[in-house]
């Protein structure tokens, strides 16, 4: 409202000049973004196969009307994800040559419960009935014309099925690799080395500069490679209240406590209005002074304002308390009176049976077995009520068993009415045995609140207009001033604070500590945004920011900023092992170590399965591999390897004897591949020609 009434206040001339500017924007928008400068048509290619944007602008929509409560630019990432891995697994499928039939479709849809389990595709036995299904859509041909839409999502997954299958059955494990894990595991290798670690020097010795990490990321450029990333620093200017509007809210609520004298225009004389001490109907006083209405509910201690807790629940019924401030109102409250047991906290083990409502159980029984058991179970409770927990976490079907059966604080209507009923109708330490649609419970009541009635007036704290005129002039001013200037120094002069960087990505939501804010990443990104550039974003309930461009990233890689703390300890590393390689001099292990100021250290029985060295080393592969394949009583050459550079000297290499059967060593080596196919549309999308055209378009 605040900026409605600023730009009546301005003259013609102003309004003339927004007019102009409104004018400006809108050709800037068609030319930018419209159908005059679109510079393609498509949201983007996956291997040269384009997807245009009107098939894509559809189903981000219809993925937006889904009921989830999803933005278009969430909507949008989702759909292009299953679009690029459509694609992908769709050529693949094509270069297999896969093809699927009614029976695998219908296997697809029948997994949808909607369909598989439908009744009106039941047979008198409870089966799905393809007759019935098929009969059903020859009827119905709207509907028909859904299932077609339907059976091309099944048609596609039928044929992943086949393809996932295909690629677990062509991950196979010989007997050679077999062998070589029992060998990896029983082998062993007693050895003496000499370690130089990388900690003995020091970080400030070594200089790691930005282009050696970015020269060593283009030289592992499928690992760093990223988006076109923009750094925006900004500043936020709060619209909040001013002390002086804190103060008139005080007062305001302040003289509602006491009663006040009006003017009757209709009887001509003065009325006596009572205030929220004296009035007769404090529920009608809160609804017609509060910004929030009259909750009749009782709250317990631990859910009235933490501050104020105390003196809320103590206060006598009729007595005031107030103003004290919670959250963004002015409250003044009046004690409505006290009720017992408002919440209750109750434990419980459930012991549920086939065709109850839950969604685990333990072991499959019939409601008769299951009321046994519940029967058994409670009459071990009422012999060790101290033993409640543990026999939860050993009988309960319900999730709450990992917690000993503990349900916490709940109000009354929370819980299924027959549990609800019991807890609340009983007292603190009642152990009962109830049925519901879940099971049988035994219930353990394990605590009672009480609870105090309120009748609060609530006043919001809110910025003026004048106050918001203020914020406004000021983010305008900034917003002019740093445009073309030193941004961190105008917000210095005028006593503002730059928060530091966020780094963002075209389609990105978020934005740092605010959360999502799409308008100023789009912003980010517009083709006439350059370093520097600043704009000033009017954020509803929180106040103007005003952001800049800081740096601008399209070379395909990560930050050096991100990587720096991955990449710089690998360089530093490297260069630390030439500096320790040059100091290892010397023709045996002890002279090697003298010339490090270290120690001849002993390996023994150590295996590749395991290469962990000594003395809090940690793993060291390289180096133990190369002890296995070292000629005994040989020095090796210097070794790179985790933590430091090593030399070695190999005593003995013990050989474990062969073995006829190594299944169970296939079965270990298989099991550790078994996620291997997970990897495939990765690596699919890693030779995969995909260009990403979204940000041309208001997502």
């Amino acid at each position: 409202m605040a900026v409605l009434s600023k730009i009546r206040q301005r003259s013609a001339l102003m309004i003339g000049l927004i007019a102009f500017a409104l004018f400006a924007f809108v050709i800037q928008d068609l030319i930018g973004k419209g159908t005059f400068g679109q510079s393609s048509k498509d949201v983007g290619s996956i291997n040269g196969k384009d997807i245009s944007f009107e098939d894509f602008r559809i189903k981000v929509s219809n993925v937006e009307k889904s009921g989830q409560g999803i933005t278009s630019t969430a909507a949008a990432n989702r759909v292009w994800e299953q679009e690029v891995s459509v694609a992908l697994l769709t050529a693949e499928f094509d270069k297999l040559g896969l093809r699927v039939g009614e029976k695998h479709i219908i296997e697809v849809l029948k997994a949808d419960q909607n369909i598989g389990q439908n009744p009106m595709f039941l047979n008198a036995a409870g089966m799905f009935d393809l007759a019935k299904f098929k009969d059903y859509f020859k009827a119905n041909p709207a509907q028909a014309e859904f299932l077609k839409e339907r059976e091309k999502d099944a048609e596609l997954n039928a044929k992943y099925q086949i393809y996932n299958t295909l690629v677990k059955a062509a991950n196979y494990t010989t007997k050679a690799e077999g062998k070589l894990k029992y060998e990896m595991e029983a082998n062993k290798a007693n050895f003496s080395y000499v370690g130089a670690l990388f900690s003995s020097i020091k970080d400030s010795e070594v200089k790691v500069t930005d282009a050696e990490i970015l020269d060593y990321m283009k030289k592992h450029e499928k690992k760093y490679k990223a988006d076109e990333s923009r750094s925006v620093e900004y500043v936020l200017i709060e619209d909040k209240p001013s002390k002086e509007d804190v103060a008139e809210v005080k007062a305001k609520i302040t003289s509602l406590l006491s009663g006040s004298v009006v003017y009757n225009q209709t009887t001509g004389k003065n009325d006596t209005l009572a205030g929220f001490r004296t009035t007769a109907n404090p529920i009608e006083f809160v609804n017609s002074n509060s910004d929030i209405p009259y909750d009749s509910s009782y709250v317990a201690k631990k859910d009235l304002p933490a501050v104020d807790a105390e003196q809320l629940y103590n206060l006598a019924p009729g007595a005031v308390y107030g103003p004290y401030v919670f959250g963004n109102y002015y409250c003044i409250s009046k004690s409505l009176g006290k009720k017992l047991g408002v919440n209750a906290k109750a434990s419980h083990i459930l012991i549920s049976y086939e065709g109850a409502q839950v969604p685990n159980q333990r072991e499959k029984r019939t409601k008769e077995e299951a009321k046994a058991k519940a029967e058994e179970v409670l009459a071990q409770v009422n012999a060790n009520p101290e033993g409640f927990m543990m026999l939860a976490f050993q009988y309960s079907d319900d999730s709450s068993a990992q917690q000993g059966g503990d349900l916490g604080y709940f109000g009354p209507g929370q819980m299924v009415k027959p549990f609800s009923d019991f807890v609340f109708n009983n007292g603190i330490g009642k152990v009962g045995l109830v049925e519901t649609q879940f099971g049988f419970h035994i219930i353990k009541v394990t605590d009672k609140q009480d609870g105090v009635r309120l009748a609060t007036v609530a006043q919001k704290l809110e910025p003026s207009e004048v106050t918001s005129d203020k914020v406004f002039t000021q983010a305008t001013k900034f917003e002019m001033d740093a445009a073309g200037n030193d941004f961190e120094k105008v917000a210095k002069s005028m006593k503002l604070t730059v928060t530091p960087a966020v780094s963002v990505k075209a389609m990105d939501e978020g934005f740092g500590a605010l959360g999502n804010q799409r308008a100023i990443v789009r912003w980010a990104f517009e083709g006439d945004t350059k370093v520097g550039s600043v704009k000033r974003f009017e954020i509803a309930n929180v106040g103007h920011v005003i952001a800049t461009v800081k740096n601008i990233d399209d070379s395909g890689f990560a930050l050096i900023d991100q990587v720096r703390p991955f990449v710089e300890t690998k360089l530093k590393n490297a260069k630390k092992a030439e500096m320790l390689k040059a100091k290892m001099t010397g023709s045996s292990l002890e002279a090697i170590a003298k010339a490090t100021g270290s120690k001849v250290e002993q390996a023994v029985n150590v295996t590749l399965d395991n290469p962990v060295l000594n003395g809090g080393v940690g793993q060291e592969p390289r180096v133990v591999g190369s002890a296995f394949a070292l000629a005994a009583n040989k020095v090796s050459a210097p070794i790179e390897g985790n933590t430091g550079v090593y030399v070695v000297k190999t005593n003995s290499v013990v050989k474990a004897p062969a073995v006829k059967d190594v299944a169970p060593y296939v079965a270990k080596v298989k099991a550790q591949s078994a996620g291997d196919v997970n990897r495939l549309l990765p690596a699919l999308k890693d030779i995969a020609d995909i260009k990403d055209n979204r940000r041309q378009f208001n997502f």
